[in-house]
């Protein structure tokens, strides 16, 4: 065989082969790659079992007046989130019911003051993943997934999936081809100004926590950040009993030795619950 003919050969064998890759990639549906997706991170079972999570962990943030920032982070179902961050001798806290939220913020006497959410705080919540995240019984969520093309991300090809929330709002997730795993998430935020941007969360480090594939690391960044924020988990608990409680409005006798930095809101802390598990 002449050496133009094997070179030919190899063209048609090599472009044989790219198209049936390309074909089996897309034969695979936005159900069926959630259906993989699910199965990856422990099984809907799995994940239908667990009622409360806590992570306990700290954020570093170039944004932050401290490098490490102690957390807890308590979530049950439905929706339901406390979100504790030490800020060198204070510490901040916000709570969401499911319905409503709450945040503790300083006086000017440096007495805990209990404020509601702002709308824009309150969108954000209610569009908060819970538990399990989007794509676990997103039907039941009423959630609509969508395939929406193959990318690259960060050298590993990825589906990306059109996540449409029933408040309207639609997001992206990339599903890693390989392993099925959740490797990156997109959305819209807004500032205090009302100004919107892109933000950006990337899971990092998974581990099996309980039988379920967890993120121990999550990068949190803004299309503006230069440098993304860290939200670095060092345990995790399954099924801890937690009182309603604690995620409902608190009193401020309450919480005398309490009260919000007001000013520290890196992507990483206000993000923690829109971007995992």
């Amino acid at each position: 065989m002449g050496k133009i003919t094997v070179w030919a050969l190899a063209l048609c064998i090599s472009a044989v082969a790219a198209a049936n890759q390309t074909a089996s990639e897309q034969e695979l549906t936005a159900s069926q790659i959630v259906e993989k997706n699910v199965a990856a991170r422990g099984g809907l079972d799995a994940w239908r079992k667990v009622q409360t999570m806590v992570w306990i962990g700290h954020i570093e943030s170039d944004n932050a007046p401290a490098p490490n920032l102690p957390f807890i982070l308590q979530m049950k179902r439905p929706n339901k989130t406390r979100f504790e961050l030490k800020t060198q001798s204070q510490t901040s806290v916000r709570m969401y019911d499911g319905a409503y939220g709450w945040k503790l913020r300083r006086t000017s006497h440096g007495m805990p003051d209990v404020q509601p959410y702002t709308p824009d705080e309150l969108s954000f919540a209610r569009d908060g993943q819970g538990i399990d995240g989007l794509l676990v019984d997103y039907q039941a969520k009423g959630i609509v997934v969508a395939l929406d093309g193959i990318d690259e991300v960060e050298g590993r090809k990825a589906y990306r999936l059109s996540v449409k929330l029933p408040s309207g709002n639609s997001h992206h997730v990339w599903v890693d081809a390989k392993t099925f795993l959740d490797i990156k998430y997109d959305r819209v935020s807004r500032n205090t100004l009302g100004q919107s941007s892109i933000v950006s969360v990337f899971y990092r480090n998974f581990k099996t926590v309980g039988g379920l594939e967890m993120p121990l690391t999550i990068e949190t960044s803004a299309d503006n950040a230069k440098t993304p924020d860290k939200m670095v988990i060092d345990s995790i608990s399954l099924n801890t009993p937690l009182e309603d409680m604690a995620f409902g409005k608190p009193s401020v006798a309450g919480h005398r030795n309490a009260s919000s930095n007001g000013n520290f809101r890196p992507q990483a802390a206000r993000s923690m619950h829109q971007g995992f598990p």
